[in-house]
């Protein structure tokens, strides 16, 4: 397993097993995202069953599917909302974990520079630098909705 923190409290992973789960809950964590539709790819582990074994293991799980290049603001906006109410350290998971640090990134540009998001993930061996305009297309936005709530 090849779990990478972002920062405190949230990382990302590559493809998850079944059997990892037990060793994720005893490494602390307490929330599980699947970024990453059922049938991507052949051999790959059904959602349910991961679901499945985190429930057992006292883990709350989510899952939040997308297909690469196919992010959307409501799912922007759920992750967000999903972060803001689950316990931490949240464990996010995807085919490499790239899919998963960009919507983390997506989901905190309001409250990040890109530059800070960028450097983060590149922290984690994760490059996004193709997201950065987007990045500051959200956070300018939030910056000006801000300045109007003052």
């Amino acid at each position: 397993m090849d779990i990478r923190p972002i920062m405190p409290g949230f990382a990302v992973a590559p493809q998850i097993a079944p059997q990892d789960v037990t060793e994720i809950a005893a490494l602390g964590f307490r929330t599980l995202i699947c970024n990453r539709p059922d049938d991507e790819a052949d051999g790959q582990p059904p959602v349910a069953g991961i679901a499945a074994r985190a429930r057992a293991a006292g883990l709350a799980f989510h899952n939040l599917p997308f297909s690469p290049g196919n992010v959307t603001a409501d799912l922007v906006e759920a992750l967000r909302d999903l972060l803001s109410h689950s316990e931490t350290p949240v464990l996010a998971y995807c085919r490499s974990g790239t899919r998963s640090a960009a919507l983390w990134s997506l989901a905190q540009a309001q409250t990040y520079t890109p530059t800070t998001l960028l450097q983060m993930t590149a922290g984690a061996g994760y490059d996004l630098s193709d997201l950065r305009l987007h990045l500051e297309a959200l956070h300018r936005a939030a910056s000006r909705t801000d300045t109007t709530k003052a």
